[in-house]
């Protein structure tokens, strides 16, 4: 793709964040043909969302790592999107009822770096990514579309919309990743108090740690990599569900603990 095509691209995402309109999607010349392409209209992106939120990159997003949104993006394999500081918020915070449409929650685990996983050392397994974590969150994600129809947009357009990225809320920080038996450890959320799905962290590419890898070793071929201090969501334990203005959502992580959000009205 022409770089202009991207700016444009990325310039008409950026719009609809802007006014808060969204769009049913990107005009059929500037749609992008390819993963190189959705890349890079998200590359163009991040700057512009940067500016107009006064944040900056902290990290990334995992996503599409079961087989159900697989199938319902039409692609089959995971995808990134990159986390921005300002959308980046604390369990128990309101998220403001115009700031995010979509309100798709999605529960995670999260990891923050210790060390760099750079390209020259890829590829790298599990063990070796395990071995640069410094501690693992528990963690809402809740996905948010500059699409009128959603996922039925498609894969590479989402892609190119920063991967569905809209706000994240931080649980609980813990150091001993020892604490999970992350092949297996079962989750909840509940809306308003009344229990509306279970899931567990299997869902998440077998295990989330596989997840991580994935992105890592994909971030290496791009010619980057993973760095110190950065924070990684790697994916949905439960089918994205979706909340209303007014909600209260809580994600139930067992003895690990509780996420909370608000959604304002």
């Amino acid at each position: 793709m022409e770089q202009s095509a991207a700016a444009e691209a990325a310039e008409i995402l950026a719009q609809a964040r802007r006014s808060g309109q969204n769009i049913d999607e990107l005009p059929s010349h500037l749609q992008p043909q390819n993963l190189d392409d959705a890349y890079q209209i998200q590359s163009t992106l991040i700057p512009l969302v940067e500016e107009l939120s006064n944040g900056r990159r902290l990290g990334y997003k995992g996503g599409a790592t079961a087989e159900a949104p697989q199938k319902l993006l039409g692609i089959d394999h995971p995808f990134y999107g990159v986390l921005i500081s300002s959308y980046m918020l604390k369990s128990g915070d309101t998220i403001p009822a115009d700031a995010c449409k979509a309100k798709l929650l999605e529960v995670e685990f999260a990891f923050h770096m210790a060390e760099d996983l750079p390209p020259a050392a890829a590829p790298y397994d599990v063990a070796g990514v395990l071995a640069a974590v410094g501690s693992f969150i528990t963690s809402i994600e809740v996905a948010d579309l500059r699409y009128t129809g959603g996922m039925a947009a498609g894969g590479l357009q989402v892609i190119a919309d920063n991967s569905a990225a809209g706000f994240w809320l931080a649980g609980t920080e813990y150091e001993d990743l020892n604490t999970v038996d992350f092949d297996d450890f079962p989750v909840t959320l509940h809306i308003n108090g009344e229990l509306v799905v279970a899931g567990n962290s299997a869902n998440v590419l077998g295990n989330p740690l596989n997840s991580l890898t994935w992105l890592a070793n994909t971030l290496c071929t791009q010619g980057g990599g993973l760095k110190a201090g950065e924070i990684i969501t790697a994916g949905s334990c439960i089918a994205p569900t979706p909340a209303q203005a007014g909600d209260q959502a809580v994600a139930g992580f067992g003895a690990l603990g509780e996420v909370t959000v608000h959604f304002g009205t």
